[in-house]
């Protein structure tokens, strides 16, 4: 099975746009008739088949539709943008296989890079959540500090991952299951001390992902697994 995306689906058709077209076409080699999948992103999963096998301008009718549930356990990763890009891309792909809601990329002290191009990473999600088979599309918001976000309204459990003293206890042992979480995670200097307190002070508790000192891509998989396989 191959899952096409598009942001707009309106049934009973949809004209896939020239870029997917070929890729549909040419690439996969479908034509008229062939069964067809497509999902906008929000949680509905459509099937139809090709009615023009247009590499330009390929359309299909839309003939039955299957809302699948967001995450019962919605969870928020802010995460330092890391020096490296791609290593942050990794994180994206990876994330979105294993199951994330929100991603925010984080400005603290300590990072290395302060910006990103958020185009560029919506098409690595898009093509995670594609080859994943998903019909939720992971939430990439704009970057923020470290303070802005913090000091955000969160409707549900706040954790800070970080290097630490050695007696924060592990997150699994802390996340309830089946709430929303967000969890803070730092750039390759880790967060600053002064971070840390703020965070504590707005209700942050601060959280320890084992005994190895991880990467910080490394680290927002583990948090992300961890909080699939507590739940």
């Amino acid at each position: 099975m191959n899952l096409f995306y598009s942001p707009e689906i309106h049934p009973p058709s949809h004209i896939f746009d020239r870029e997917e077209s070929g890729h549909i076409i040419r690439v996969l080699r479908l034509k008229q008739g062939d069964v067809i999948h497509l999902t906008d992103g929000k949680g509905i999963l459509y099937e139809g088949r090709i009615q023009t096998a247009d590499p330009k301008h390929c359309e299909a009718i839309l003939h039955s539709h299957t809302l699948i549930p967001s995450h019962p356990h919605p969870l928020h990763i802010a995460i330092a943008p890391t020096k490296n890009i791609n290593r942050f891309e990794w994180f994206l792909e990876k994330a979105t296989e294993i199951g994330i809601r929100e991603v925010t990329p984080l400005i603290c002290t300590h990072s290395e890079r302060t910006s990103v191009k958020t185009e560029r990473l919506i098409k690595i999600l898009v093509a995670a959540m594609k080859q994943s088979l998903k019909s939720w599309l992971p939430v990439l918001h704009e970057p923020v500090t470290f303070g802005e976000l913090i000091s955000r309204k969160f409707p549900g459990q706040k954790f800070i991952a970080y290097c630490g003293t050695g007696s924060e206890d592990l997150l699994q042992n802390i996340y309830h299951p089946g709430e929303p979480a967000l969890i803070l995670i730092g750039p390759e200097g880790d967060f600053s001390p002064d971070e840390v307190a703020q965070a504590v002070k707005e209700n942050f508790i601060p959280v320890s992902l084992g005994s190895s000192r991880l990467r910080t891509e490394t680290a927002g998989v583990v948090a992300c697994v961890t909080v699939q396989i507590v739940n």
